[in-house]
């Protein structure tokens, strides 16, 4: 009898990434520097600026990532350099099945919902955009 690991035969893609990061309240895709990224109350979460290498990639925190990699260490890698020490962290997309990128993705998400919350986006990350300021009129 054959047994085939869930992980091997059902790699996702960057369709997969961009549906599931699209699936969360208030998310949006948008560009940053030619690249496809995806943010909530207009910062980013997730990127797709390293789908050419088979990678999307997760603004998490530190200590998430640490997590992420040490639970699966196949399919999460930090990001090259000084962004990857700040916990910027890449999916191997091949190597992670459905529960793994949503997942990932979600922690990602949720992250930023907060820090926008605690910096006063909190319109925005209900997934409202902010509105934008009236024009005061002058007194005479």
């Amino acid at each position: 009898m054959k047994r085939e690991s869930k992980r091997l035969t059902t790699g996702m893609n960057i369709g997969d990434f961009r549906r599931i990061a699209l699936s969360f309240p208030g998310a949006e895709e948008s560009s940053h520097m030619g690249a496809a990224d995806f943010r909530v109350g207009g910062r980013i979460f997730a990127t797709l600026a390293s789908a050419k290498q088979g990678y999307g990639n997760l603004m998490l925190t530190l200590e998430q990532q640490q997590a992420f990699i040490g639970e699966l260490p196949e399919a999460f890698i930090p990001i090259h350099g000084g962004w990857g020490r700040m916990g910027m962290t890449h999916i191997i997309l091949n190597a992670a099945h459905e529960d793994v990128l949503t997942g990932a993705l979600h922690t990602a998400w949720k992250l930023r919902v907060e820090k926008n919350a605690k910096t006063g986006r909190k319109k925005a990350a209900a997934g409202n955009r902010p509105s934008t300021p009236k024009p005061r009129s002058k007194k005479r």
